[in-house]
């Protein structure tokens, strides 16, 4: 939300005073900014009266994956929760209008390693995985995966070599996890990655973008962030002991680990599906998901020794 990288795309901006206006908004605004983002167009609006804005309008392509209805309840959700920053409109195209999270913090991999940070997030997700709600909306992250390997054949993008070998040691993994009883179903963020973490002025920290959400198993979520903001074994310990309280078993500990493959596999699937759109930028970004999926298949058979 903070990063500030690209050029405004000028043919945005009669949709973004279009959108001003259904939040309740003047469509005449102070100033603009275009935000970082993989996929969508995300702009910072200040208003005259110096109200600061988040604006989104959604990237080409995505609404071959992301059913924005679904994404509107997990959003409501968070802001009731108070995870996330306040809603102000949510259109059926996925466009969307919230209150800008003031004074955004840079955010990167050393800014979620802080324990202080690290505990919060364990907070925001125990908050959300125990609110006790069901908000109808299933993750169910095989079945995704089957849609983004459709979309892969029909792009043309070429799979790994290896790719039925390792997809089929992931299966594996998780029907020996599962043995006992799949984990329940809870509501999730589901894509925890650095740049959906915003820290405000104050220190509070805030769960952002809601496109992949839906009922999941929980460790997905802790998963999620330890992949992405690099955390060591004292990390992840820190991080388990903060969302339950107390120190993880090993089995919770493995549920873990098999969750971050089942994370590195999914968004590997994901990035082949951006490659006709992104080009070698996706490209690049799938391989390294999938050179990691590879190496913690290896953690995962270390910790059952």
């Amino acid at each position: 939300m903070a990063e500030l990288i690209r050029e405004i795309e000028t043919e945005d901006l009669p949709k973004v005073k279009e959108l001003l206006e259904k939040a309740g908004r003047d469509s005449d605004y102070a100033d603009i900014q275009r935000l970082g983002g993989m996929t969508n167009h995300s702009y910072k609006v200040t208003m005259k009266d110096g109200e600061e804005l988040l604006v989104r309008i959604p990237g080409e392509g995505t609404e071959e994956m992301i059913n924005r209805q679904d994404e509107y309840k997990s959003t409501e959700l968070a802001c009731r929760l108070k995870i996330d920053s306040e809603l102000l409109y949510f259109g059926d195209d996925g466009t969307k209008v919230m209150k800008f999270i003031h004074d955004p913090q840079p955010m990167d991999e050393e800014v979620m390693q802080r324990p202080e940070n690290l505990k919060q997030a364990a907070e925001i997700f125990h908050r959300l995985h125990t609110c006790g709600e069901d908000t109808g909306v299933r993750f169910e992250v095989f079945e995704m995966a089957d849609l983004y390997e459709k979309i892969i054949r029909d792009g043309g993008v070429a799979f790994y070599d290896d790719y039925e070998e390792v997809k089929q040691t992931v299966m594996d993994i998780k029907a020996e996890v599962d043995r006992d009883g799949e984990a329940p179903r809870v509501p999730c963020h589901n894509d925890s990655l650095t740049g959906n973490w915003v820290l405000d002025g104050n220190g509070k920290l805030y769960l952002i973008d809601w496109e992949y959400s839906g009922m999941n198993e929980a460790m997905w979520d802790l998963s999620c962030l330890s992949i992405e903001a690099a955390y060591e074994p004292e990390h992840d310990d820190a991080l388990l002991n903060a969302y339950y309280g107390r120190e993880a078993s090993v089995d919770e500990k493995k549920r873990f680990i098999a969750a971050k493959l089942y994370v590195d596999y999914l968004w590997t699937l994901w990035g082949l599906t951006r490659v006709p759109f992104d080009g070698d930028f996706m490209q690049e970004y799938a391989d390294g998901r999938y050179d990691r999926l590879k190496k913690n298949i290896d953690a995962y058979k270390a910790l059952g020794r």
